[in-house]
Formats: structure tokens, sequence, C-alpha cells
């Protein structure tokens, strides 16, 4: 695997992984997954060999920070690379100084892989795309302990 994970302002391809994990797979409706919050987000996207194979969006509200759309592509779950798009972003929020805490929206099956990145589940279940999610909270200066944690 010749894996590269950074930022990008390639949104289209951030859009085919998404498209491809959420819209295709999970059979969100596009209309459901694609926002006019893609304007105002950093993206981080991963490649392997020029192939977007993951991707992620962060979103900032004072000293809030949001993780969102994180997918990974089919091919590649399980292999270590959702935990390392998980810290790229949790880097780039600790660059930010006004941020002190991070916050995302879990689909239910996959609380436990970010329990292991630090975030706590709070409040109760609700309907995301007829998906059951929770939101989910960390410090932004929480050490990262980047032990083997895989999606």
């Amino acid at each position: 695997m010749t894996l590269w994970i950074g930022t990008t302002h390639d949104l289209e391809a951030c859009l085919d992984v998404r498209r491809h994990v959420f819209i295709n797979e999970q059979e969100i409706p596009e209309e459901e997954e694609l926002d006019d919050l893609d304007g105002q987000a950093i993206h981080l996207l991963a490649t392997d060999k020029g192939k977007p194979v993951a991707t992620a969006r962060l979103l900032f509200e004072g000293q809030l920070g949001k993780i969102g759309r994180v997918a990974v592509v089919l091919s590649h779950r399980g292999t270590g690379l959702g935990a390392e798009i998980m810290y790229a972003a949790l880097d780039i929020m600790d660059e930010r100084p006004e941020i002190k805490i991070v916050k995302l929206s879990a689909q239910e099956k996959v609380i436990g892989f970010y329990e292991k990145l630090g975030f706590i589940a709070q409040g109760p279940t609700y309907m995301d795309a007829g998906i059951p999610h929770r939101d989910m909270y960390r410090p932004a200066d929480r050490p990262k302990d980047k032990k083997n944690v895989r999606l």
C-alpha cells in the first residue's frame, strides 16, 4: 500500500469516496449526504497509489471542532486507515488553539471505534438518514493513544 493522507482542495475525490460508501453501500439518499457545508470545510483525503480510498470533513464553530463524513472504501477497511485519517483530523484540531472540544456524529455500529480514539458518547440515540447515531465528544487537548485501532 502506497498511502498518502492530507488536506485537499479536490472535493470531487472526497465526494466520490462518500458516494461510494454512504450512497451506494449504505443507500443514503444523495440529497441527505451532500450539503452546503462542504464549501466551508477542510477536507482530508487518503489515497493509495493515487486512488482515493478515505475521506473526512472538518468544520469549526467557535471552540467546537466537528469531524464528519468519515468514510473508508470497503477494500481498505480493517487496515487501520480509519484510525489514521482520524489522527490526521485530530492533529488539525490540535493546531487550532481555540478548539476545546471535538464532536462527531457516530453511527451506533462504530461507536466502539471512536471510543478507542478517546470519544465519549453523550445524549440519546437519534436517526440520521435512517441510521441510528449518537453524538460523541472528546476534549481537544487529550493525548492521542495511537494503539491498534481499526475500522
